[in-house]
């Protein structure tokens, strides 16, 4: 999440109340998750199994909750809660703004665009030409959708990302300030959820097609002309690749890629990146062939049981 002007270092931590190691004009000129970060950026981070990760990656500025030798080139956040902070900024540069009408008076709308009955469009929208937004759907606010997308019925775009900090009075939410991308020539299909980025995009390239009920997860990227079948579930910062096939009910675990071209078979689970061009199935999710030589294998087993009971 990029700011609508760069600010220095100073503003930020006037902002939230921090202490801050650098230039007082250093410049800061956005937020982002580990994942997504650029120089310019700030990255938060709050557990010593990531200090090193965060102090050494893109991020230019880091929010941290511990004083500690600055990088050369980088500046610090010090922070007694930095998930805390971070959620400041977002509420800051991207606050909540609520609507009394169904389609905000600052949303784009293309031309030959057809919205249907009940449908809210949230604030800063923008919608192509020649879609079709059947009754029901709900796009929030800073959602960007192509040209020749069909929405159906229900489906909502850009609910808050599941995710959140365990704290001794409860779940601490990390709020959302990113959007969800729709590219063009995309179908979904009715009653499906697609959340927005934490602070970047969640997004569907063009001519994917989506059908009914699918869950997608905070920042994954969908590939180009991707099918995924109903029921499937996908997790956040999922990445996967162009021509990728999912049937129904299959279940992707967060932070993984899925190769290009590669079939899943319905029900599986899929734990961990898969390489592209290949056919998996199963819980846990692994190359066909190799899955139906191991479940010829489990069937021998009775036999070779009978055959040591005999010995």
């Amino acid at each position: 999440m990029k700011f609508p002007k760069p600010h220095t270092l100073k503003q930020i931590a006037k902002l939230i109340d921090t202490d801050y190691v650098g230039a007082d004009n250093f410049p800061v000129l956005g937020m982002n998750e580990i994942h997504v970060v650029e120089p310019g950026d700030i990255v938060f981070v709050d557990h010593p199994k990531y200090y090193d990760k965060a102090l050494q990656s893109a991020a230019t500025i880091v929010l941290i909750n511990k004083e500690v030798d600055c990088p050369e080139g980088k500046a610090l956040l010090i922070s007694d809660d930095p998930f805390r902070d971070f959620n400041k900024l977002t509420t800051h540069f991207k606050p909540f703004k609520s609507s009394n009408v169904s389609i905000a008076n600052d949303a784009k709308i293309g031309e030959g665009t057809i919205i249907q009955p009940n449908s809210f469009i949230g604030n800063n929208v923008t919608i192509g030409k020649n879609c079709v937004i059947h009754s029901n759907v709900s796009i929030y606010d800073h959602s960007v959708i192509g040209d020749n997308v069909t929405i159906h019925a229900g489906t909502v775009l850009g609910a808050s990302a599941f995710y959140y900090k365990k704290r001794p009075e409860g779940y601490d939410q990390l709020l959302s300030g990113g959007r969800v991308v729709i590219e063009d020539n995309v179908d979904i299909g009715a009653a499906c959820t697609i959340d927005k980025g934490v602070t970047g995009d969640t997004t569907i390239k063009e001519g994917t097609k989506i059908d009914n009920q699918v869950q997608i997860g905070h920042d994954t990227v969908i590939g180009k002309k991707c099918l995924i079948a109903s029921q499937v579930g996908i997790a956040g910062c999922v990445i996967v690749e162009d021509e990728v096939t999912i049937w129904g009910q299959v279940g992707i675990t967060s932070g993984i890629t899925i190769g290009e071209k590669t079939i899943i078979s319905a029900k599986a689970g899929v734990s961990k990146s898969l390489e592209g061009g290949k056919h998996y199935f199963g819980i846990p999710a692994d190359d066909f062939r190799s899955k139906y030589k191991e479940i010829a294998s489990i069937r021998k087993i009775p036999e070779i049981l009978e055959k040591l009971k005999d010995l």
